[in-house]
């Protein structure tokens, strides 16, 4: 009798890794992973939808604040338009929704990686741990600063109408409007995990990635004037100077990170892999050799006696 009876064989993450495990095995793999997901989905959910209403207020802060900045908050408070009986019903899901995925982020990005992780090898592994862990603190920063610079944003945008025009959005579009601006932002915030790609790969060094930089602050700023949708100063500068200094930091890293491969490829680190080796081509001066003595002659052969011994001899 065994005492551990579920050791019996290798396990699915071993046979997926050396490719033992049939098609049909890696799709009920597949399905079993996503069940699990799904599961923690649903179980943020029910934390999601009773802080849904506090969610859609926290998001209308930035909005009332511009009101309040341009002399425009109304006496009743701030508020806004619904078209449709069911607009806030189905936005409270949304949000939700939205919640239950960030809350459930570990969950299913693990049955996620699960699945994925026996195609990878070990170095390539070890990687996409480092930068997972340092995408979710990149995300959540680029969705925090669009946030704080939404007042501003809303602010300008606000005072174009003038103070003819009576000011109420409409929460669907508002909030829209919101998550998208917070979303890009924390999409751009992955460029630098893109710098770091580039070098842990072996595409590009550190000096190389440093000799873009003009076009790569130029990029940055492009880029910010597209995340904030005005053409007020304050809030793309903002945004712009946070994606240059990562991009600064990324090719710090990427310095780090040339130096420690010099040191492990020894003193030929510098030299591509189908660039020579450095030869000593100093050319040396040949001399005359001695002089050689003419061959002597040879002396006439003499006679050869007979041998003694009668008969064959062992050789023979």
């Amino acid at each position: 009798m065994k005492l551990l009876p579920w050791r019996r064989g290798p396990s699915r993450f071993a046979r997926a890794a050396d490719g033992s495990m049939t098609l049909v095995e890696h799709f009920l793999e597949l399905r079993s992973r996503l069940f699990k997901a799904s599961l923690a989905v649903v179980a943020g959910l029910v934390v999601g939808v009773p802080i849904a209403r506090s969610v859609r207020e926290r998001l209308a802060e930035p909005y009332c604040s511009a009101l309040a900045n341009l002399d425009q908050l109304p006496e009743s408070g701030c508020s806004f338009t619904q078209l449709g009986p069911l607009d806030v019903f189905l936005l409270d899901l949304k949000i939700a929704l939205g919640v239950a995925l960030i809350l459930s982020l570990p969950i299913w990005l693990y049955q996620l990686w699960a699945f994925i992780a026996p195609g990878l090898h070990r170095r390539e592994r070890r990687w996409a741990y480092a930068f997972v862990a340092i995408a979710a603190p990149l995300f959540l920063g680029g969705a925090a600063l669009a946030y704080l610079v939404l007042e501003r944003a809303l602010g300008f945008l606000l005072g174009l109408a003038g103070e003819s025009i009576e000011t109420q959005l409409e929460i669907t579009r508002y909030v829209s409007f919101a998550v998208n601006m917070m979303l890009t932002a924390g999409f751009a915030f992955q460029f630098p995990l893109v710098i770091l790609m580039l070098n842990f790969t072996g595409i590009a060094s550190a000096r190389r990635l440093l000799g873009w930089w003009r076009v790569t602050v130029f990029i940055m700023f492009v880029l910010a004037a597209l995340i904030t949708p005005t053409p007020e100063p304050f809030t793309m500068t903002a945004i712009a100077l946070s994606l240059c200094t990562l991009y600064f930091i990324a090719v710090g890293v990427a310095f780090l990170n040339d130096r420690r491969r010099a040191r492990r490829r020894g003193p030929y680190a510098d030299l591509a892999d189908d660039e020579i080796s450095p030869l000593d081509e100093t050319v040396e001066p040949v001399t005359a050799g001695e002089p050689v003595e003419p061959p002597t002659a040879v002396g006439e052969p003499g006679p050869i006696s007979r041998p003694s011994a009668r008969g064959y001899d062992d050789i023979a």
